[in-house]
C-alpha cells in the first residue's frame, strides 16, 4: 500500500496525540519510512495546527486548482521530459503540459496575524527608529553550495525517489545585527538543524561573541517559526540565558532579514566560483558577510522596518505579488 498525505498526516496528528515532540516524531517516521517520511517543516506545520485546534485528516478543496492536473498521463509526461533533460525548468514542464501555477493563497486569519506581529514590532520599536534595534540578532539558516552557477538552470538537476543526491552542501546558520554579521555556524555531517543543535552547539557560540565585551548585554532574538526555533526546549533555553524572543510574523519567510538580504546578496557574489570543499565554500561565505559595510546593515534594517509597514499596509497580503 502506497501512502499519500492524508496518511501521513494522520500518523503525525497520532503521535501529537502522544505528546511526541516534533524531533520525536520525525526520527520515528524517517526509521519506519526512510526517504518517504514527511519533511521536518511539514510535521512543524501540521503539529502548530493541531495545536490550534484545527484537526482536518484531509486536504480541503482549493479554489481554483485544476481537478485533473494529477493524472498519470501528466506524471508519465513529466517524467518523459525529465529523462530526456535532468535541467528541465519548472516552466518549460508548464508550457509544455499547458498547465498553470497555482500561488499559495492566505486565509483571513493568516493575513490578520501577520498584520498584528508586523504592528507589534513596528510599535515596539519605534517602527525601526528605536536605539533598541541594537540589541535584535536575526537568525536564519540556509545552505552552502562548493559551486553557486551564474544561473539556476546550470545546477539544477531532478533526481527520482530513490535516486542519491550527491550534490555538495553545508547547511550554515548565520546571525546579524543592525551592526552587522555576528556568527556563522556551520552544521557539518549534520543536514537539518535540530533543537538539540541549537541549544548545545549553536545558540552558545553566538551568545559569547555576543557577550565578550558586555555580559549584561541586552539579546533580542528573531528567528523564523522552523520547528528546532519554536521547540519547547529551545524556548526554555532562551529564558535560561536571559534572552528575549521576538516573534516573527507567520508564512513570512520574505520578513526574514537574512532570507531577504543576507543570503541572497552574498550568494549572488559567490556565483561562478567553484571550492574544493565545503569548508572552504562556507569559509568564503563568511568572510564575504564580513566584508558587507556598515551602511549596507543599517539600510537592511531600515528596509526590513519599511516591509512590515508595507505589509500592514496591503493588509497581510503578499506585497511582492501585488
Amino acid at each position: 500500500m502506497e501512502l499519500n498525505r492524508e496518511h501521513f498526516r494522520a500518523i503525525i496528528y497520532y503521535n501529537f496525540q502522544r505528546q511526541l515532540s516534533q524531533q520525536e516524531c520525525l526520527a520515528e517516521l524517517l526509521s519506519v519510512f526512510g526517504n518517504e517520511a514527511p519533511h521536518q517543516s511539514t510535521i512543524s506545520r501540521w503539529y502548530g495546527e493541531f495545536k490550534r485546534g484545527r484537526v482536518s485528516l484531509s486536504d480541503d478543496p482549493r479554489v481554483g486548482a485544476p481537478k485533473t492536473a494529477v493524472t498519470q498521463e501528466n506524471v508519465d509526461a513529466v517524467r518523459k521530459l525529465i529523462i530526456e533533460d535532468r535541467h528541465v525548468t519548472h516552466r518549460e514542464i508548464e508550457a509544455k503540459l499547458v498547465s498553470r501555477w497555482i500561488p499559495h493563497l492566505f486565509t483571513e486569519e493568516q493575513k490578520a496575524a501577520r498584520v498584528n506581529r508586523c504592528q507589534k514590532i513596528l510599535d515596539g520599536f519605534n517602527s525601526g527608529n528605536s536605539k533598541n534595534v541594537y540589541s535584535i540578532v536575526s537568525a536564519d539558516e540556509s545552505g552552502i553550495y562548493c559551486y553557486e552557477p551564474e544561473n539556476k538552470r546550470q545546477s539544477a538537476v531532478w533526481v527520482f525517489q530513490g535516486e542519491e543526491k550527491t550534490t555538495k552542501v553545508t547547511m550554515v546558520a548565520t546571525f546579524v545585527s543592525k551592526a552587522g554579521h555576528i556568527a556563522t555556524i556551520s552544521l557539518n555531517e549534520q543536514r537539518t538543524v535540530t533543537a538539540d543543535w541549537y541549544t548545545t552547539i549553536c545558540l552558545p557560540k553566538v551568545i559569547t561573541e555576543l557577550r565578550k565585551i558586555n555580559p549584561e548585554r541586552r539579546i533580542i532574538l528573531h528567528q523564523d517559526n522552523a520547528g528546532s526555533h519554536t521547540d519547547q526546549k529551545t524556548r526554555q533555553y532562551l529564558t535560561e540565558e536571559n534572552m528575549e524572543l521576538l516573534d516573527h510574523p507567520p508564512y513570512s519567510s520574505d520578513l526574514s532579514p537574512n532570507d531577504f538580504f543576507t543570503f541572497p546578496i552574498i550568494k549572488n557574489r559567490m556565483r561562478g566560483q567553484r571550492f574544493q570543499s565545503p569548508e572552504e565554500a562556507v569559509d568564503a561565505f563568511r568572510n564575504a558577510v564580513l566584508d558587507l559595510p556598515a551602511k549596507e546593515w543599517n539600510t537592511y534594517f531600515e528596509n526590513w522596518f519599511e516591509r512590515m509597514q508595507m505589509f500592514i499596509n496591503v493588509r497581510g497580503e503578499d506585497f511582492e505579488r501585488q
